[in-house]
């Protein structure tokens, strides 16, 4: 399945852009895009690890099994003051 990933803040311009694609097989979990994440921008791997991802704006647990048409978004830890 096709699978929108939207990037913020750091890992948005770790990537060069707001946005992926990736391609992922059906029934796929938080996980297994987390690792396709890496795979395709491997700029990713730390930041990846550490951020939450939602899908369809809710925040998903890497467990949670994603379907054709959903729209993840990885976000990274916020910090400063």
């Amino acid at each position: 399945m096709k699978l929108t990933v939207k990037l913020f803040a750091a890992a948005r311009e770790l990537v060069g852009g707001d946005q992926m694609e990736l391609t992922l097989p059906a029934d796929a979990s938080i996980g297994q895009l987390r690792m396709a994440l890496i795979a395709a921008a491997p700029q990713l791997a730390s930041l990846a690890a550490r951020s939450l991802i939602a899908v369809n704006e809710e925040y998903a647990s890497d467990t949670t099994r994603l379907r054709q048409g959903d729209v993840a978004a990885l976000i990274p830890p916020v910090s400063g003051g």
